[in-house]
């Protein structure tokens, strides 16, 4: 079957060039072991291949840990776009399968031969010089060695001699990079009395590998059952963890709960313990799944990246704060959990006397910048107001991104002031690496949908809004992606779709007025004038003062495309009763 050509779900599998294909038939770049468990599959017939197989078909001879498994299996699924695995699917004895029909059809040699074959180099005679080399004397190319030879060694010598100086003034970070912590995701346990407890904990152990394998700083180890059993002691030893994380699942008449925690592999510390709950009548496992993994993963991955992150701050300053800067942070964003004018009030108060009381916190400094950008975006600040909390927070991130270039929080931040300022190309980049250090991160996604919108890409943002969805991370910024699904769609020229994504923003909070009047647009584009002139009212009760000049967001640096369909969203809330000026 090595010389066909392998046809499913819209791929091709060249197996005489090693080579995938995309419905576009532009090439798919795989690595060779890669690739080689994908030909396994799909050569398979369907069936289920067990991890045991996998790895002895793909690495003969070699023994390696399932951690090299999992990086190929999550490589062919971002290679299929297969974020919802159901083309290659986790079965419930713990191996895998490819779910697609799969034609093979035979290929010419003549077709696929593209290049000249390499001549043997024991059998093959001299071949013919070419027009370059016939020009050119022996003794030019050796003398050319030679002179390459003296400059190389006298460049390496420079180098050493460079290296040598330097050495005293160098830190020691700098001479020996530290390889980044090794964490173990520990196989989840069972603890439900449910007979769908053995695949939920498979699937749940998989999704939570794969994404702790996607952050930035840390390095993923996957350790085999025997190893974890401790019948494999060489095994383990070679995959030593700086930190594991152990769970276990549990089922009652109403919930699937995961409860999971990250250890300090060396001394059995634990570093955090948290729990996600999802309802047991959820007909979607999948998106029991989903949020069940994100639920815990979003939280450790905080603590992972608090524990990770240095603390700038100097002891005197530590000791004062003894921990009472996250019981200030914390509290204020519980505060506004259902967002409203005078919650964001109550929150920026607790944050600036916290702010006031340790004003070398840079933490807390962060956080009322956050919080204070969120308020420019809810249109909460007048005009002077706004210029100067920019200008303040702008300073406060740019000090907090040398200091802390890898804090979550501080990316997030700052992607938030990137997206409050409209530089909306820069904001993805900036919420792209809080993503890479926390891959379930509702807010970053959901500015990273926001700036999508800004761009036009509303296909995009819609699937970047449902994400955030099936995540749920963290349910108190929940109404935030509602309300973008809602806009994107909306923008599609998609009012009836647009409403249940708004009705259930709304149902959380209010906001600033600004969703009832996307409702109020949505509504009249659906033919139900009464019900959109009724939101529009409502909109204006929250929003007093808004019109058709002053009710689009700004326009600086959007999309042309964002700007035509804004204007006909606009004119919806118009005819729906939003005055004119």
């Amino acid at each position: 079957m090595g010389d066909k050509l392998l046809r499913f779900a819209g791929f091709e599998l060249d197996q005489q060039r090693g080579e995938l294909r995309g419905a576009d038939g532009v090439a798919i770049r795989l690595r060779p072991k890669t690739f080689e468990m994908l030909r396994l599959f799909a050569t398979s017939g369907g069936q289920v291949l067990t991890k045991q197989e996998l790895m002895e078909a793909v690495w003969p001879n070699v023994h390696v840990g399932e951690d090299s498994l999992f990086q190929c299996i999550r490589e062919l699924r971002t290679a299929l776009g297969d974020e919802r695995r159901q083309l290659i699917k986790l079965a419930s004895g713990g191996g895998y399968s490819l779910m697609a029909e799969v034609l093979a059809e035979r290929v010419a040699a003549a077709a696929v031969v593209t290049e000249r074959p390499v001549a043997d180099p024991v059998q093959a005679g001299p071949a013919p010089p070419t027009e370059a080399a016939s020009v050119t004397p022996p003794h030019i190319v050796i003398g050319s060695r030679k002179r390459a030879l003296v400059a190389a060694a006298t460049g390496l010598c420079a180098i050493i001699l460079a290296v040598a100086a330097a050495v005293p003034v160098w830190k020691p970070e700098l001479l020996f990079r530290r390889a980044p912590p090794r964490v173990a995701v520990m196989p989840i346990v069972d603890a439900s009395n449910d007979p769908r407890g053995a695949m939920m904990v498979a699937e749940v152990t998989d999704r939570l590998t794969d994404g702790f394998a996607k952050i930035q700083n840390i390095s993923v180890v996957a350790l085999r059952p025997s190893a974890v059993a401790g019948a494999d002691k060489a095994g383990a030893s070679v995959t030593s963890p700086d930190y594991e994380v152990r769970g276990e699942l549990q089922r009652n008449d109403q919930s699937w709960t995961l409860r999971a925690r990250i250890i300090k592999a060396g001394t059995g510390e634990v570093q955090s313990v948290v729990a996600a709950s999802v309802n047991a009548d959820e007909a979607d496992a999948q998106l029991q799944q989903s949020r069940l993994v994100a639920g815990v993963g979003h939280a450790l991955a905080r603590r992972l990246n608090d524990v990770l992150e240095p603390n700038v701050l100097s002891a005197r300053a530590r000791g004062a704060s003894a921990g009472g800067d996250k019981v200030a942070i914390e509290q204020a964003i519980a505060s506004i959990n259902q967002t409203t004018r005078e919650r964001f009030g109550m929150a920026q108060s607790m944050l600036q006397k916290a702010l006031a009381d340790e004003p070398d916190n840079l933490d807390i400094a962060v956080a009322l910048s956050s919080l204070q950008l969120r308020g420019i975006q809810m249109a909460w600040f007048i005009a002077d107001e706004a210029v100067v909390v920019e200008a303040k927070a702008n300073a406060t991130l740019q000090q907090a991104l040398r200091s802390k270039p890898n804090s979550i929080p501080v990316l997030e931040a700052y992607c938030r002031f990137l997206s409050a300022t409209n530089h909306f190309v820069e904001s993805l980049v900036t919420c792209a690496k809080a993503l890479s250090f926390d891959p379930w991160n509702g807010p970053a996604l959901y500015l990273i949908g926001l700036g999508q919108i800004h761009l036009g890409r509303f296909d995009d943002a819609l699937a970047t809004f449902r994400q955030a969805d099936r995540y749920d991370t963290p349910p108190s910024s929940r109404w935030t992606w509602l309300l973008g699904a809602g806009w994107a769609t909306l923008l599609k020229g998609q009012g009836e779709e647009a409403l249940p994504w708004l009705q259930r923003s709304i149902a959380i909070t209010s906001a600033s007025g600004r969703s009832h009047m996307l409702l109020a647009a949505a509504l009249y584009r659906a033919g139900r004038k009464e019900e959109a002139k009724a939101a529009i009212e409502e909109g204006l009760r929250l929003r007093p003062g808004t019109t058709r000049l002053n009710v689009s967001p700004p326009k600086g640096n959007t999309s042309p495309v964002f700007l035509e369909a804004s204007a006909r969203v606009v004119q919806s809330m118009v005819d729906a009763g939003l005055p004119e000026q």
